[in-house]
C-alpha cells in the first residue's frame, strides 16, 4: 500500500490537507495562536477586508439559534492597508498557504483590492461576492451576469489563483458557479450564509439590529451539502465546501459530495481545536478504509 497522504492542491495552493479556515470565523489566526498548532491546517483564509476600515453593523449583531447562529457583523475590518501593513505578516509566521477574502460594494473596488494584493506573498484570492449583511455585497452572487462580470474584471489585474465564494441565496447555484468558472475563476467556495432572522417575543422585536442576518451551523449543513453536490457536477475547477461542518464526519461527507477542500467556519467559535481534531478524523477514515489521498474520497458518492 502507497503512503498516505493528505495533501491537496486547490488550483496551485498546495496544502498539507484539505482543512482551511472559513473566512470570518478565524479573524487573523492572531487570536488561537496561543491555544491551537495553526502550522497544522492546510490554510488559513482570513477575515474579509475592504479598501477602506469598515466599523460594521449596529449591535446586537449575533444571536444564537437552534442549529447555530445568526451573524449581521457587516464585515468589520480595519481595511487594506493595514491588512498588507500588519496582520499579514504576522499570518505569515504559520507557514500555511494565506488566502485574502476580499469584498466590496462595487465592482471597481473589488478590482483595486485584488491588484493591491496581487505581489505582497498570498497563496490566493477569495472573492467574497456573497455577504448578505452589507447593501450590494451580496448582490453579485445572485445574478450569473453579474458574477460573470466580476469575476472576468478582477482576473484581468492578477494571477493569484481565484476562488469565488458564492451564496446559497438563489435559485439555481450550478448557474452561478458555472459563471464564475467561464469568467476565469479557479475555484469555487460554497455556501455563504443563508439568510435569516430572529423575534424576541418578549419584546416583540428583531434580536439582530438589523434584523436579518446570515444563518450558520449544523442548520445548514444540508442545505450546503446539497449545493456542493450539484455545483461539482456542473464545473470542472475544485469546489471548496462549507456550511454546518462539525465533525470529520461531516467534513468526509463533504469530500464525498465532490468538494476538493473544505472550510470550517461557526465550529471554530465551539472549539476552536475543531481543525485539528477534522485533520485526525479525516486520516484515521482514510487509515481504516484503505484511501491513499484526499482524491479517493473526493466525489466517490456512490
Amino acid at each position: 500500500m502507497s503512503k498516505l497522504s493528505l495533501g491537496v492542491d486547490i488550483a496551485g495552493i498546495k496544502m498539507k490537507n484539505p482543512i482551511m479556515t472559513a473566512s470570518g470565523t478565524f479573524g487573523y489566526g492572531l487570536e488561537y495562536s496561543q491555544l491551537i498548532d495553526i502550522k497544522k491546517f492546510g490554510a488559513i483564509v482570513a477575515k474579509t477586508i475592504t479598501l477602506e476600515p469598515r466599523i460594521g453593523n449596529p449591535q446586537p449583531r449575533i444571536v444564537e439559534v437552534a442549529g447555530g447562529m445568526l451573524n449581521s457583523i457587516g464585515l468589520q475590518n480595519p481595511g487594506a492597508k493595514v491588512f498588507i501593513e500588519e496582520k499579514l505578516p504576522k499570518l505569515k509566521g504559520y507557514r500555511v498557504p494565506i488566502i485574502a477574502n476580499i469584498s466590496g460594494s462595487k465592482e471597481a473596488e473589488f478590482v483595486k483590492l485584488a491588484d493591491l494584493l496581487k505581489d505582497i506573498g498570498l497563496s490566493g484570492l477569495e472573492i467574497n461576492i456573497s455577504c448578505p449583511n452589507v447593501e450590494r455585497a451580496g448582490l453579485f452572487a445572485q445574478d450569473a451576469n453579474l458574477t460573470y462580470q466580476l469575476v472576468k474584471k478582477v482576473r484581468k489585474v492578477t494571477g493569484l489563483p481565484l476562488i469565488v465564494k458564492l451564496t446559497p441565496n438563489v435559485t439555481d447555484i450550478t448557474l452561478i458557479a458555472r459563471a464564475a468558472e467561464d469568467a476565469g475563476a479557479d475555484a469555487v467556495s460554497l455556501i455563504n450564509t443563508l439568510i435569516g432572522m430572529s423575534i424576541d417575543v418578549q419584546t416583540k422585536k428583531p434580536k439582530l439590529a438589523n434584523v436579518i442576518g446570515g444563518l450558520s451551523g449544523p442548520a445548514v449543513k444540508p442545505v450546503a451539502l446539497r449545493m456542493v453536490y450539484e455545483a461539482s457536477k456542473k464545473v470542472s475547477i475544485p469546489v471548496i465546501g462549507m456550511g454546518g461542518i462539525m465533525t470529520s464526519d461531516d467534513a468526509i461527507e463533504f469530500l464525498l459530495a465532490g468538494a476538493s477542500a473544505v472550510a470550517i467556519g461557526t465550529a471554530n467559535f465551539v472549539n476552536p481545536n475543531t481543525c485539528s481534531e477534522i485533520i485526525d478524523g479525516i486520516k484515521k477514515y482514510m487509515e481504516d478504509n484503505r484511501f491513499n489521498k484526499i482524491s479517493d474520497i473526493t466525489g466517490k458518492l456512490k
